[in-house]
């Protein structure tokens, strides 16, 4: 059962509200730590609404003008949601996680290796560099993988010994569920599975853990049976942009793998993971339609891929730090006929192994599967 199908209206309305227009804090301290730069769900805090931990953006230029205030927490860790000084929820905080004050015999902070996603997901960068970012004209510009690693909070390779040892705590100390492995693209044709292949093969040996890895396509389609030979449970393979006009303006060097070649190595991934094992990011707000995003996800659906779409956050430091995010009324036209087509083709978010689409944390999508 997925926790968010019996949330009422309101609530789900209100979280697609808050990760449109970000959360500002009385107190910035409050609960877990939010991240800045890196990968995934930069610039965002995880808050829990009405049982569910959702990650919201809070150091974006959006956040800083949004309506929604969160105030002081309590000794409980719970928090007054304001709207334009009105009070209409209580909120949550998760607490920091104790494997954050553990590091390596060789002095690297656990948490430079792995971080906690929402309240129950380990994620980690194996590879903190990337082909496409380290040029400026074939960057994505939307990505800040770069920026932890300047700001030294994170190392710019874990080797599969450290990762092992971080998952293993966090799931002896903080009860993580599942753990994604994500990576920059290295200059190799495999395009980062080698090292995901190492990385998920050491946690297995260390802790009974359901792994998402993460990549862009790899040019010998091998590796999807390799891959899951080593313990990968699920596959993400993120398109981010579905229009090809979208997807050279925004990411010029990641378009250089076309589309078509997406869908074609969907349809392999999905044939050595199962379906709805696989999935691929899609960020709304960067320029598609809503009708393009819905018609891919339809494209996807059909090819047993769960569509993970998620309002685009717009994170500091970055070309698009001052792009809009996309509105809550444009996340519901997408989201609602997805979550109906979802649940007409039994693919739901909760029937996911590992990894994003079963967090659910960055997106509502989930809440729409009903």
């Amino acid at each position: 059962m997925n926790a968010r199908e019996n949330l009422p209206a309101s609530s789900r309305q209100l979280m697609t509200e808050l990760q449109s227009t970000g959360l500002r804090l009385a107190d910035p301290r409050a609960g877990v730590s939010s991240r800045r730069g890196g990968a995934g769900p930069s610039d965002h805090k995880a808050v829990t609404v009405d049982g569910v931990t959702i990650m919201v953006p809070v150091h974006t230029s959006t956040a800083w003008e949004s309506p929604f205030v969160a105030g002081e927490p309590d000794e409980n860790g719970r928090s007054a949601l304001m709207r334009n000084a009105i009070p209409i929820a209580s909120i949550g905080f998760p607490k920091a996680p104790r494997f954050y004050a553990m590091q390596t015999l060789d002095g690297v902070p656990y948490s430079h290796i792995a971080t906690l996603h929402s309240a129950d997901v380990l994620a980690t960068t194996v590879l903190q560099t990337c082909i496409r970012y380290e040029s400026r004209r074939k960057s994505c510009k939307f990505c800040a993988i770069g920026q932890s690693l300047a700001a030294g909070r994170t190392i710019a390779r874990k080797t599969p010994e450290q990762l092992a040892e971080v998952a293993r705590a966090a799931v002896l100390l903080d009860n993580v569920k599942h753990m994604v492995l994500t990576t920059g693209t290295p200059p190799t044709s495999d395009r980062g599975a080698q090292i995901l292949c190492e990385s998920a093969f050491a946690i297995k040996a260390a802790v009974d853990l359901p792994i998402q890895a993460q990549c862009e396509p790899p040019d010998d389609d091998r590796w999807f049976e390799r891959m899951k030979a080593s313990g990968i449970d699920t596959l993400g393979m993120h398109l981010e942009a579905v229009t090809p006009a979208v997807r050279e303006r925004i990411m010029p060097g990641k378009a250089s793998v076309p589309v078509a070649r997406y869908m074609e190595a969907f349809e392999k991934a999905v044939a050595v993971f199962g379906r709805g094992q696989v999935s691929t990011y899609i960020l709304a707000g960067l320029g598609d339609s809503a009708q393009a995003i819905v018609d891919t996800a339809r494209e996807l659906i059909a090819l047993g891929v769960y569509p993970f779409v998620v309002p685009f956050v717009p994170i500091s430091g970055t070309p698009l730090e001052d792009h809009p995010a996309p509105t809550p009324e444009f996340m519901r036209s997408v989201l609602a006929p997805i979550g109906a087509m979802l649940t007409s083709a039994d693919m739901r978010s909760a029937d996911i192994k590992a990894g994003c689409g079963k967090c659910g944390a960055c997106s509502s999508l989930s809440s729409y599967e009903v």
